[in-house]
């Protein structure tokens, strides 16, 4: 598929790729230049809270392109995501030095309060934002290649994989709940005042996290559609459809789903390190094994196997959960399952079965 091809190649595509890029300009615009009276005005609040779903939908694209074209469901990506969001968190509470609550330039005001004498080593590093990034993607990957290596040379698979990831995500959310890990424990990270050096409550830095995250979404989206189109993307699609016709024709098939897995992973890291500074905060109930079990319910509403589709998946049904949750919390968990119920039923492709577009391109 040619680089024109890429945005011309379906309407859902094309109305993906312009709504993206509209956002990114748009949104920013509405918070910056217009007066607070305007009714077109939009509040710093809401383009964080927008930030956060296009970090959601780049969260869905990465369990998309692992369950929706390789056919495998991990119900562990919350933890990938979690990882990449510690990351960005340490990077974020570095940053404080002197400013906190007890005036420390190197310790964090948490392991003052828990009686640490010093930073731990794996907090070494972590004042350099390159590094902080690199570790977003590296510590989900590493995690990913170890897990994935160990699952797949023994051909584990289906619905045994699944649960595999759910206990991995739950073993990480017990650790990172200790106090001894040095990661925050129950209260995790949060406190943050500036990133890069500039102030995080300014509106200029929200806006400007808002468009980052979504030309970053839109790289990820068109980076997926582009490997699927070649010969690797056939194979995986292949694994999905057919395990045993691809290993008898001699392909790899532990590897090849090792590179997806481990690429997925690498995708949902990069959401959580996103998502961390327009939110504030990282801790350890984002590896609950419930957050992970919504992403694939964000996936299948939106449309398994078409990227479009989950990332849409992810913003509507975090936006019903928004204002829902504000106005009748007690029913949202009956509505998620209703609404997953009701698009099973009658929308088997999902919302992205409304727009058109193909599956598997």
């Amino acid at each position: 598929m040619s680089a024109s091809a890429l945005f011309t190649g379906d309407r859902a595509s094309g109305l993906t790729v312009t709504l993206l890029l509209g956002l990114a300009v748009v949104v920013p615009l509405l918070n910056l230049l217009l007066p607070q009276e305007s009714m077109f005005a939009l509040s710093s609040y809401s383009v964080s809270l927008l930030g956060k779903y296009l970090c959601y939908a780049l969260l869905a694209l990465a369990l998309d392109l692992l369950w929706g074209y390789a056919g495998l469901l991990s119900l562990g990506h919350g933890a990938f995501f979690a990882l990449g969001g510690y990351a960005m968190g340490m990077y974020l509470m570095r940053q404080i030095g002197s400013r906190g609550v007890y005036g420390d330039p190197e310790l964090p005001d948490f392991m003052i309060f828990l009686d640490w004498q010093e930073l731990p080593w794996y907090w070494l590093g972590f004042d350099s934002f390159p590094f902080a990034m690199a570790m977003a993607l590296l510590i989900p990957g590493i995690l990913a290649l170890v897990f994935g290596w160990l699952a797949f040379r023994s051909r584990v698979g289906g619905v045994y994989f699944s649960i595999m990831t759910q206990a991995m995500t739950f073993a990480l959310m017990l650790a990172f709940f200790r106090n001894e890990m040095g990661f925050g424990g129950n209260n995790g990270l949060t406190d943050f005042k500036d990133v890069l050096g500039f102030d995080l409550q300014s509106d200029a830095v929200r806006c400007g996290l808002f468009v980052v995250t979504a030309l970053t979404l839109l790289g990820s989206y068109l980076a997926c559609r582009k490997m699927l189109t070649t010969r690797f993307g056939s194979v995986i699609i292949a694994l999905r459809d057919g395990e045993s016709r691809v290993r008898f024709l001699g392909y790899s098939v532990a590897s090849y789903k090792l590179v997806v897995f481990v690429i997925s992973a690498m995708l949902a890291g990069l959401a959580g390190a996103l998502y961390v500074p327009q939110v504030g905060i990282i801790n350890p109930g984002e590896f609950a094994p419930l957050n992970s079990i919504e992403i694939a319910i964000w996936v299948a509403v939106g449309g398994r196997g078409t990227l479009h589709g989950a990332m849409l998946g992810a913003v509507i049904i975090a936006a019903a959960e928004t204002l829902l949750t504000a106005q009748l919390p007690e029913l949202w968990l009956f509505a998620l399952g209703a609404l997953f119920l009701l698009v099973t039923l009658f929308l088997p492709r999902g919302f992205a079965g409304l727009l058109g577009g193909r599956h598997d391109d």
